[in-house]
């Protein structure tokens, strides 16, 4: 019954890299997420546990704003992914007076929880419209 969205934007990880990690969470439930990203070797996984931790407690804050029943272990990772931000561009000298351009580019990230009741009710109003 509850739905829940975090983002992180401007975030210093390439958005190729951070979607191979959003890749392993999506549609899992939100605690093995956390276990799957605490123990996951790249880089990106470290913002994205966090990120997943903070939609949970807004899940727990959104719920407790609308006096409904909480429970953690039903929160499912409903959707996540993963925009391109802004490229920071940098300079390095290279031989003979000439420049090489570095590209630093950043991600923002976007992860939805949900309860199971919300995810069921989606889809029925999407298969009315394409029986039309």
């Amino acid at each position: 019954m509850v739905e829940s969205i975090a983002r992180v934007r401007h975030i210093r990880v390439t958005p190729q890299k951070a979607r191979r990690v959003v890749a392993l969470i999506k549609g899992k439930q939100a605690e093995e997420a956390l276990a799957i990203l605490k123990f996951a070797p790249q880089g990106a996984s470290e913002p994205i546990y966090k990120l997943v931790a903070s939609a949970i407690a807004n899940a727990r804050v959104k719920a407790d704003n609308d006096g409904s029943y909480f429970d953690e272990g039903a929160l499912f990772v409903k959707n996540a992914y993963v925009d391109e931000g802004t490229t920071l561009k940098r300079f390095q000298p290279r031989a003979q007076g000439r420049a090489f351009q570095i590209k630093k580019r950043t991600s923002h990230i976007t992860v939805v929880l949900a309860t199971p009741e919300v995810a069921e009710t989606a889809p029925a109003s999407q298969t009315k419209k394409a029986s039309k």
